[in-house]
C-alpha cells in the first residue's frame, strides 16, 4: 500500500517511517532512536561551536515510529474524533438550566428579567436587567435557560404569570424568537460522511493496489497483466506436447509479428486472430503461455470474466483500454481466457435488459478487432471450452480468422506428455525402459491435465509408502485413483451385498471377454470406490472415432451384463444397474436419433435439430411414439443376446465371481487363467504394442516399500 502524506505532524515513508515534531514534545519510541538523537545533539554542538552561532530554535528532532497500517488508521480516527469533540465543546455555552416555576418566582415576581430570547422554539434564554446582574454576578459568564413544551403553551403561561404578578403592559418582559444552528453539532453530524468518503477512497486504493486500476477514476482502466518474454514466462513450445498442430498455427502468428515483411511483400495480412478450443484440461491456457514465453513481442493476459463488473459501461471501457495499449506497443499479442464470458450469441430482444452490459462489452470487442480503427500488428487469441455458444460475428474472418481446435491426445500425444511430465519425477532404476508409451496404453481419454495429475498422484503415493524412487506400481495406482477415485476401505459390504456386486461385475467381464468387438480388459475390482461405484470393471477402448452398428450393440450388450447377471443368480435384481442403464439408454437414443441406424425412423437426424430457443418437437406425435418404439426394440434385442451369452457361459461366471470374492480383484492375467485366451483378437493396437505380453497390473505390494503411519 502507498504511504499516506498530509500536512499534518504525522509523516510517513515508504521505506523508512519517521515521526517529526518540536523538541518539546520529548518522546522517545525505541533505544536505537535514542542513541541516535544523542549522536546527532553531539554533532549539532560540535557544529555551533565551530560556527559560533545559536540555531536551538531551528532544531528537528527525529524519531522511528514503526506502525502497521491498521494502528495508522485507527489513530487517525483517533485524532478525527478528538477534534471533533474539541470543536462541539466549543460550541457549547455555559448554560444552567431552570423550570418554569423557578424562573416566574425568583426572577419574573422579582422584576429582574430584561427580556427572553426563544431559541428554535424549544430553548428560552433568560437576559438579565441591570438589577438581575447586581444580584446574580454569575450571570455574566452563566446563562440562564428553561425548556418550553410548545410556543402557544408558553405564552400563555408566561401571559399569565405576568397578570398574576399585576405587571403593567407597558414594562412586561419582551420575547425574541430565533433560529439558531450549533457548529459542533453540525460536525458531529457531519462525521459519518466523512468516514463513509474514507472508506469509499480506501477501498479504491485497495483495489487500485490489487488490481491496477489506478485510482477511485479507474475503474475502466484494463486490467491486462503484460509479460516479459525474459523473466516473466519460463514455458516453452518445447514444454507442450501432444498438440503438434496448434503449435505450428500459434507460432505463424508469432513469426509474422517477428518479421512482418516477410509475408507483407508477398501481400498477406496478419491473420486478426485465433480462437483455442477444446474440452477443459487439454492445454488451451498452457499454448498461451508458451506462446508468451516464445514472443519477443509485448504479451497482454487477461480473463474474460474480468471485463464484467457491477458498474455500467466498464467492460466496453477496459476492452477499449486494452486495445489502446496494445497498439501503443505494437507488435503485440493479446491473450483472452474463457472469452466465453463476454461473447456469448446475443439474443434477439431482451425486455428485462439483464445482458445489455455483457453485450455492450462484446459490442466493443467487435469494434476493436475490425471495426473502422483497426488494430494493425495487433494479434488477439482466445481460449474457450464452450465454441458453439459464441457469437457469430466473432468468429468470422477478420476478427478471429483461425480457430484451432485442441482435442484430447491420441496414443502418441499422450505418449509424449508424459516424457514431458516425467522429466520432473525421481523414477526407480529398474523401472520399463517404454514407461511414457505403457503408461499411454493405459490412459485413453485422458487429457494432458489428467496425465499431470497421473504423474502427480504417483509421486504422492511413492511417498506414502516412504519409497526411494516412483515405481510402476505407484504409477497404477494412481491411474485408478483418477479413474474411479480413492478406495472407500470403510465402506465394508454386508456378505450378501458383496456378493451380488461380485456376480455383477463377474456378467461384465464375460460378456467383455466373449464379445468380439468389446475393448481389452484389465481389471475387474469388487472395491467400494469414491465416485458411489461398490464396484468397477476397467477396459482400454482405442482411439477411435467411428462405430459401426456391431460395435454399439456389443457396447450395449456387456453393459447390461451386470444386470442379467444378477437375474439369473438371485432371486431378485437391485439398483446398482441404473447406470448402466443411463449408458445403453443414451447409446440407443443415439443410434435413432442421431446416427440414422433405424430402418423405421429413416436418415435423419433429430437431435441436432432443434434449437435452445424452440421448445417443440421437431417431429410429430406418430414419429415420437415410432421412436420410442425403436429405442425399446434395440435395448430388448440387446438384453436378449446378453441373457443368452450369460446363460452359455454360466460356469465361466461362477468362476470368475468366485475368484473375486477370493481376492476382491482379478487383472487380465487371472483372466487368461481362468478362462484360457480370449478367443479374438485385440481391437486396441496400443494393447499389441505396450502391453501385450506384460502384466496390466501388479498386484502385489512393493516388498521394499512400508506405508507411513505419521
Amino acid at each position: 500500500m502507498r504511504s499516506l502524506q498530509s500536512s499534518s505532524c504525522l509523516r510517513y515513508k515508504e521505506e523508512e517511517p519517521k515521526f517529526r515534531n518540536d523538541k518539546k514534545l520529548g518522546m522517545f519510541f525505541n533505544s536505537q532512536s535514542e542513541n541516535k538523537q544523542t549522536n546527532d545533539n553531539k554533532n549539532n554542538n560540535k557544529d555551533k561551536k565551530n560556527k559560533g552561532k545559536n540555531e536551538n530554535d531551528d532544531k528537528v528532532f527525529t524519531f522511528d515510529f514503526k506502525i502497521g497500517p491498521p494502528i495508522k488508521y485507527f489513530q487517525i480516527g483517533v485524532l478525527i474524533g478528538s477534534a471533533a469533540y474539541i470543536f462541539y465543546s466549543l460550541g457549547q455555552d455555559d448554560i444552567d438550566e431552570l423550570t418554569f416555576q423557578q424562573f416566574t418566582s425568583e426572577y419574573l415576581s422579582k422584576n429582574l428579567v430584561d427580556r427572553l430570547i426563544v431559541v428554535n422554539g424549544r430553548t428560552a434564554i433568560i437576559e438579565l436587567n441591570q438589577s438581575g446582574k447586581a444580584q446574580f454576578p454569575h450571570s455574566h459568564n452563566q446563562k440562564l435557560s428553561f425548556n418550553i413544551g410548545s410556543l402557544e403553551a408558553f405564552e400563555r403561561s408566561l401571559k399569565e404569570a405576568q397578570d398574576e404578578f399585576e405587571i403593567a403592559d407597558a414594562v412586561r418582559i419582551p420575547v425574541i424568537y430565533t433560529n439558531e444552528g450549533s457548529t459542533g453539532k453540525m460536525l458531529i453530524n457531519f462525521i459519518p460522511t466523512v468516514l463513509f468518503l474514507g472508506a469509499i477512497y480506501y477501498m479504491t486504493r485497495k483495489a487500485s493496489s490489487m488490481g491496477g486500476m489506478g485510482g477511485p477514476l479507474g475503474f475502466g482502466k484494463s486490467t491486462a497483466k503484460k509479460f516479459n518474454q525474459e523473466t516473466d514466462v519460463k514455458i516453452k513450445f518445447k514444454d507442450v506436447a501432444g498438440m503438434d498442430e496448434a503449435k505450428e498455427e500459434v507460432m505463424e502468428f508469432v513469426k509474422f509479428l517477428q518479421n512482418p515483411e516477410k509475408y507483407e511483400k508477398l501481400g498477406a495480412k496478419i491473420p486478426r486472430g485465433a480462437i483455442l478450443s477444446g474440452p477443459p484440461g487439454t492445454g488451451k491456457t498452457l499454448i498461451a503461455k508458451a506462446t508468451a514465453g516464445e514472443a519477443g513481442v509485448p504479451f497482454y493476459s487477461v480473463s474474460g470474466s474480468e471485463f464484467v463488473e457491477m458498474f455500467v459501461g466498464v467492460g466496453a471501457s477496459r476492452v477499449r483500454d486494452l486495445f489502446k495499449t496494445a497498439r501503443e506497443n505494437a507488435p503485440s499479442i493479446v491473450f483472452v481466457d474463457e472469452i466465453d464470458a463476454i461473447g456469448k450469441q446475443r439474443s434477439k430482444g431482451n425486455a428485462s435488459g439483464a445482458n445489455d452490459e455483457r453485450e455492450t462489452t462484446l459490442n466493443q470487442l467487435l469494434v476493436e478487432m475490425d471495426g473502422f480503427d483497426t488494430s494493425d500488428h495487433v494479434v488477439v487469441l482466445a481460449g474457450t471450452n464452450r465454441a458453439d455458444i459464441l457469437d457469430r460475428a466473432l468468429l468470422r474472418p477478420g476478427r478471429f480468422d483461425r480457430h484451432i481446435s485442441i482435442d484430447n491426445p491420441a496414443l502418441e500425444g499422450r505418449k509424449d506428455i508424459f516424457k514431458v511430465h516425467l522429466k520432473k519425477i525421481k523414477l526407480a532404476e529398474d523401472i520399463d525402459k517404454d514407461l511414457p508409451g505403457r503408461l499411454a496404453a493405459l490412459t485413453p481419454g485422458f487429457s494432458g491435465a489428467d496425465i499431470a495429475n497421473v504423474c502427480n498422484e504417483a509421486a504422492l503415493i511413492g511417498a506414502r509408502f516412504n519409497a526411494p524412487a516412483v515405481t510402476l506400481r505407484h504409477f497404477e495406482l494412481a491411474i485408478e485413483r483418477v479413474i474411479g477415485g480413492i478406495e472407500k476401505k470403510s465402506k465394508l459390504l454386508n456378505p450378501e451385498e458383496q456378493k451380488i456386486v461380485a456376480y455383477h461385475e463377474a456378467g461384465h467381464a464375460i460378456c467383455g471377454w466373449y464379445l468380439k468387438h468389446a475393448y481389452p480388459l484389465l481389471k475387474v475390482s469388487i472395491i467400494p470406490r469414491g465416485q458411489g461405484a461398490l464396484g468397477y470393471a476397467q477396459y482400454l477402448p482405442p482411439d477411435q472415432y467411428l462405430m459401426n452398428t456391431f460395435q454399439l450393440y456389443d457396447r450395449m450388450i456387456m453393459t447390461l451384463g451386470g444386470r442379467v447377471s444378477e437375474e439369473l443368480h438371485f432371486a431378485s435384481v437391485t439398483s446398482g444397474a441404473h447406470d448402466d442403464f443411463k449408458k445403453v439408454t443414451s447409446i440407443a437414443q443415439s443410434m435413432v436419433l442421431k446416427f440414422g441406424m433405424s430402418k423405421a425412423v429413416g436418415l435423419v437426424n433429430y437431435a441436432d435439430s432443434q434449437s435452445q430457443d424452440n421448445l417443440t418437437k421437431p417431429f410429430s406425435d406418430e414419429t415420437n411414439q415410432t421412436i420410442d418404439e425403436e429405442i425399446k426394440r434395440i435395448v430388448n434385442e440387446c438384453y436378449q443376446k446378453c441373457k443368452q451369452l450369460l446363460i452359455d457361459h454360466s460356469k465361466d461366471v461362477e468362476l470368475v465371481a468366485q475368484e473375486l470374492l477370493k481376492k476382491e480383484f482379478i487383472t487380465r492375467e487371472d483372466m487368461i487363467r481362468l478362462l484360457g485366451k480370449r478367443p479374438f483378437p485385440e481391437v486396441n493396437d496400443a494393447f499389441d504394442k505396450y502391453l501385450d505380453g506384460k502384466d496390466a497390473f501388479k498386484n502385489e505390494k512393493p516388498a521394499n516399500e512400508k506405508k507411513d503411519s505419521e
